[in-house]
């Protein structure tokens, strides 16, 4: 409810301020957070997310937050509306690789502050088991659905299905577009001039992806 609470009186404010093109950015970052949720909701339920899906879920939910913060910094600071949206785009790339890192570590050995397997076992299909269901046999396709459906709070089967996310290459495949969106990110924060902000706001986005945890 504080957070509810915040976000309204955050939109007031700008709108008693009259910054309506501020309101419009956190508008539609609040749409697309809610389309995303959804749209998640209706995939997880079917276990049918394909990679264009899972994209345009981490485009909504969790870049589009950042991208919004970005552009409203942006034009508050500059009003200039080619600068924000570059600083925008920025910012929903940096999301997309931070989410792209963050499901990755579902998949690894260090201590990242939440179990290894726990979106498996909340049947979330995340881009590594996404890749993976997409390119293994029929038959190894559908004992991993089974699991991820039916034996989702079994270690033993949670380890199955990392390893053979693994050995297919999943983790590989995921490295690498995230990869491809950190340099995104980069290059579109080189198409501005030099400053201490632009070294930060890379640092930031290299930190995103270089993270332990």
């Amino acid at each position: 409810m504080v957070g509810d609470y915040l976000l309204a009186k955050g939109l007031l404010l700008s709108l008693e301020q009259g910054d309506f093109k501020i309101l419009e950015i956190l508008s539609d970052a609040v749409r697309k957070m809610s389309e995303g949720e959804l749209l998640q909701l209706e995939k997880a339920r079917l276990l049918n997310i394909r990679e264009a899906d899972y994209f345009t879920i981490i485009e909504n939910k969790t870049a589009s937050l950042l991208a919004s913060a970005c552009a409203a910094g942006a034009y508050s600071a500059s009003q200039d509306l080619t600068i924000t949206e570059k600083l925008r785009q920025f910012g929903e790339y940096t999301g997309v690789a931070f989410q792209i890192k963050d499901d990755l570590f579902d998949y690894g050995n260090e201590d990242v502050g939440k179990p290894t397997g726990n979106d498996i076992r909340e049947k979330k299909l995340t881009l590594p088991l996404i890749f993976t269901l997409d390119h293994v046999d029929y038959k190894t396709r559908r004992a991993l659905t089974y699991i991820i459906k039916n034996k989702n709070k079994s270690k033993e089967d949670i380890n199955r299905v990392i390893e053979t996310v693994r050995e297919a290459g999943g983790i590989e495949y995921a490295t690498e577009k995230m990869e491809a969106y950190k340099q995104k990110a980069i290059n579109i924060l080189h198409t501005l001039g030099e400053s201490p902000e632009r070294d930060a706001l890379e640092e930031l986005v290299r930190y995103t992806t270089e993270r332990r945890k």
